[in-house]
């Protein structure tokens, strides 16, 4: 970094946005600042560190203990930026937008600017506001006058009138700008939306003036194969498949959410639950947040709000995850504090917290369960435990001891977030008829039934899946395990090493969507066409040890090459009546399914090749159809990149999946293989991998090994032009594609594929994300 001049009256400073974690700042080898925080932003003065004329070098320090559940990642995760700007200037995060008045045909959008003198003579500025929509045409303007003291912020607040405004919400999220402009001295833009917010028992959570159940997924922070690295183009692909897979609204679990997704969410309509801590006093992982809390709490709300202030996707403010303290009176005040100073720079989004009442009454829960197992701890088996106390979880949930331990924070909240505690809907209907609640996180084995209450509970406003996406750390906790196995699935809900991801995500962490993502789908009624899912034929008769995250091992796929006449179950998802099963056009089956029987059809059949057919009846008349056919011939590559064209800056990224296939583009996926990855031109492998949940392979490396036949290259542009990307592998033909990687940058609207000369997909396959 070199300074362009030697002026000492411009201001400088290095804003960190995010390290992981105990970050500590050092300018030309001094100590200038530090946080704890690994998620939340803020900005360390550069001024007198500064060698006028000469290089400068910022070393960012990170360190990571065992401070997470789950992998967090390490070093600079976020953005980093270098601000530059004058004596007198508008303060970092210094335009906040709210519209306090929206009517038909006419809003008023209020737009405080906060400036800053740090000369020392009194200034007298014009401060512009300028407003202009989507199209980039000016709506509205108005100019002040503002007198700013040295050493004295000064808030001017406009208020502008917008005609027929464009109104924001989840399907059309029309978008506004609003400039303010210092002459000379300063400007800033920022992205707002136009809508209004309500919340009540009668009607739920309504965004201009409609009722909208949020369709949820709780999302981790990391990037599959790229890691904690919050790329933006990565940040608005995942936006991208889980609103193609049916969300709209995620969960930032359980930290707050980088800039870069509030972005794409804006762009894209998804809501925003915003979420602050996983610990406040009471530590969960030893080197957790917990040991900074008490001194950087308050800092940790401003930052929060001050990123996402301006953002229309984000609704509500989460203070916590199964935060323990709660159930003590002195948990519940420090719930109410967080609560109020969240609320005092922030009033228009409502605040939750997402409650886990078991915890406070775990010890009660034990001796019940050891008391109907009618063994200890320490003979019991591992399963038989889990499952008496999910039992005996669910039975607690309503009792008078659990609604005592939550009255006190459950009544700070605007919405009562409740996590695993379905069981309380209704009751808490009846006994608190002015409790709103969100299901704020939700086993996905149970979707059909806790939709249904969703639907049937207007004071319930929406669902929060865990998990929306697939991530790294709490491995194995939706592993599906087989009661003659031995030991290496772990103890508890933990697979024990190489377990590597959650395996818990309707959407896989290379972006590919699994089997429960489509059930979820034809549950929340979106989605007309049946699914199959088809067990592995040598899992056939074996007992099935899974847990409340796991879903059942299942493929759509009809390629089963050397199980031939072997049994085989074959599921079909569907809101239809009746399914039928056909192969090769001779009928196999055809029984019930919809809303009576969890929307699924259970078929049991033998494995031969050929073209498996699915179809969905609803009384007499047919609803959809789906088909498989089995893989046959040589095995194939199958390259295709989500876009031809990509930004040629450090925003940019192209993700090119890779599938065997057969010529017909039928998966080919069990003939698992390495595959290895060669890039020409001005671009990187930023990232290789699959989805294989149990692995000790890197993602960094040119080589790794597909899983049920896919995996995902990452490809970052450094610089301007074409770049060719290889992909090839043991026994079939390389495959290769090209992405332009230009300026000025290509919009991110609706992605031109670039593709392989592959053959195109299998009839009937679901529809690639």
């Amino acid at each position: 970094m070199r300074p362009a001049c030697a002026d000492a009256s411009r201001r400088r400073a290095v804003s960190a946005s995010d390290a992981l974690h105990e970050s500590l700042v050092y300018l030309n080898g001094s100590f200038a600042g530090q946080y704890p925080s690994g998620y939340s932003v803020f900005a360390v003065r550069a001024d007198d560190f500064l060698r006028y004329g000469a290089d400068n070098e910022v070393r960012v320090e990170c360190r990571t203990h065992q401070d997470s559940r789950w992998c967090p990642g390490a070093g600079l995760h976020r953005d980093v930026n270098l601000v530059v700007g004058e004596l007198v200037h508008i303060a970092l995060d210094g335009v906040r937008v709210t519209t306090p008045e929206v009517d038909t045909g006419h809003a008023v959008v209020e737009v405080a600017t906060v400036v800053v003198n740090e000369g020392l003579a009194t200034a007298t500025v014009d401060v512009r506001t300028e407003i202009h929509d989507g199209s980039g045409t000016l709506v509205a303007t108005d100019t002040a006058v503002l007198t700013v003291l040295p050493g004295e912020p000064a808030t001017v607040r406009r208020r502008l009138h917008v005609a027929d405004p464009a109104l924001w919400d989840v399907e059309s999220p029309a978008l506004y700008t609003a400039t303010v402009v210092l002459p000379g001295l300063d400007e800033e833009r920022v992205t707002f939306g136009v809508r209004t917010l309500r919340l009540d028992p009668e009607h739920g959570l309504r965004i201009n003036g409609r009722t909208v159940k949020p369709r949820g997924a709780c999302v981790h922070h990391d990037n599959g194969v790229l890691g904690a690295a919050a790329v933006a183009r990565a940040e608005e692909r995942r936006v991208e498949i889980l609103k193609e897979a049916g969300f709209n609204a995620i969960r930032s679990a359980h930290n707050p959410v980088s800039r870069a997704m509030l972005d794409a969410c804006d762009r894209l309509g998804m809501l925003v639950l915003d979420e602050l801590f996983d610990a406040w006093t009471a530590v969960k992982s030893d080197f957790d947040h917990a040991l900074a809390f008490s001194q950087w709490w308050e800092h940790d709300v401003e930052a929060m709000v001050a990123k996402a202030f301006n953002h229309p996707s984000v609704v509500l403010y989460s203070i916590g995850n199964e935060i323990p303290e709660p159930a003590t009176p002195h948990g519940a005040v420090w719930g109410r504090r967080i609560a109020e100073k969240l609320r005092s720079p922030d009033d228009t989004r409502y605040v939750t917290n997402a409650t886990n009442a078991t915890f406070g009454v775990m010890d009660e829960a034990l001796a019940i369960a050891r008391s109907r197992v009618g063994a200890t701890g320490e003979t019991m088996g591992v399963n038989a435990m889990m499952a008496t106390m999910g039992q005996v979880l669910d039975e607690l949930a309503t009792s008078d001891l659990v609604t005592e331990q939550t009255a006190q924070i459950l009544s700070v909240l605007d919405a009562a977030g409740l996590n695993y505690l379905e069981s309380r809907y209704e009751h808490d209907r009846k006994l608190f008829p002015n409790r709103i609640v969100v299901g704020s996180e939700t086993h996905p084995t149970r979707i059909d039934r806790l939709w249904r209450l969703v639907l049937d509970n207007p004071q319930v406003i929406g669902d929060f899946t865990w998990a929306g996406w697939d991530y790294l750390g709490e491995a194995g906790i939706g592993r599906v395990g087989y009661a003659d196995e031995d030991v290496g699935q772990g103890q508890g809900i933990a697979g024990s090493y190489p377990w590597l991801t959650a395996r818990t995500g309707d959407i896989d962490i290379t972006g590919h969507r699994r089997a429960p993502s489509y059930y979820q789908e034809i549950v929340y009624g979106l989605r007309s066409t049946p699914y199959i899912a088809v067990h592995r034929p040598e899992n056939h008769g074996r007992k099935i040890v899974a847990g409340p995250w796991s879903w059942p091992d299942v493929v759509s796929s009809w390629s089963w090459d050397g199980a031939e006449g072997a049994p085989v179950r074959v599921d079909v998802y569907s809101d239809a009546d009746e399914v039928e099963l056909l192969l090769d056009g001779f009928a196999l089956a055809r029984l019930p399914a919809g809303l009576d029987h969890r929307y699924r059809a259970e078929f049991d059949t033998v494995f031969r090749p050929g073209e498996l057919v699915a179809v969905a009846y609803t009384g007499s008349r047919e609803q959809g159809r789906t088909t498989l056919v089995s893989a046959s011939g040589p095995v194939q590559l199958s390259v295709t990149a989500d876009r031809s064209a990509v930004r040629a800056d450090d925003t940019g990224l192209a993700f090119v999946d890779i599938a065997l296939t057969d010529a017909d583009g039928n998966p080919h996926h069990r003939h698992d293989r390495p595959v290895t990855v060669e890039i020409t031109g001005p671009g990187v492998l930023q990232g290789l991998g699959s989805a294989r949940p149990v692995t000790e392979e890197s993602f960094t490396g040119r080589t790794h090994t597909t899983y049920d036949g896919r995996a995902l290259a990452v490809v970052r542009p450094t610089g301007p032009g074409e770049i060719d990307v290889t992909v090839a592998a043991p026994g079939c033909a390389s495959a290769s594609l090209t992405i332009r990687a230009s300026h000025p940058r290509p919009s991110y609207g609706p992605p031109d594929r670039a593709r392989s000369t592959s053959p195109s997909p299998p009839r009937g396959a679901p529809p690639h994300p």
